[in-house]
């Protein structure tokens, strides 16, 4: 089913040159945007010290799965394992979990706990930017979920436990 997923949606690209720009664009430029919005978001609940402390750690342990994932389990990104167009270079490390779309979902996931109307447009963004990733050819849909379940879990465990 993850192939059949990953080639429903990489199968367009390359097929619709404005989307193709438009991927590529949220695709290597969606981080930066999370990345602004978390500074912005930190400098607005400076007197919350709760709020900072749980998206750091959220960061924090979240890539610290992320890596430890990878120091046992390499999956082979999409471009590497069969012949597909990418649309974007890419490293060959390993698939899973996207650390892209880990990064957006710790973002989205922690400020939906503070600011729902903010989180909801943000979780929309990150659903877009595991999309793009798939897109570009760069991951599978289960690396894109797998980083959504890691990153929103850990945002929500730290959340309720501190």
């Amino acid at each position: 089913m993850d192939d059949q997923i990953f080639k429903a949606i990489n199968g367009l690209s390359g097929r619709y040159p404005l989307v193709d720009k438009f991927m590529i664009a949220v695709s290597k430029k969606s981080n930066l945007l999370f990345t602004i919005i978390l500074v912005f978001f930190f400098l607005r609940s400076l007197y919350n010290k709760k709020i900072i402390r749980n998206i750091i750690l959220s960061i924090s342990v979240s890539f610290s799965i992320c890596s430890f994932i990878n120091f046992f389990y390499y999956k082979p990104r999409p471009f590497v394992k069969r012949r597909i167009g990418i649309l974007i270079p890419s490293k060959q490390t390993s698939s899973f979990p996207s650390r892209h779309t880990l990064f957006a979902f710790i973002v989205s996931s922690s400020i939906i706990l503070y600011k729902r109307t903010i989180g909801s447009i943000l979780m929309g963004l990150s659903v877009l930017t595991g999309i793009s990733r798939i897109w570009v050819g760069h991951h599978y849909p289960s690396d894109i979920i797998g980083s959504a379940i890691i990153s929103s879990l850990t945002s929500f465990i730290i959340d309720k436990r501190l």
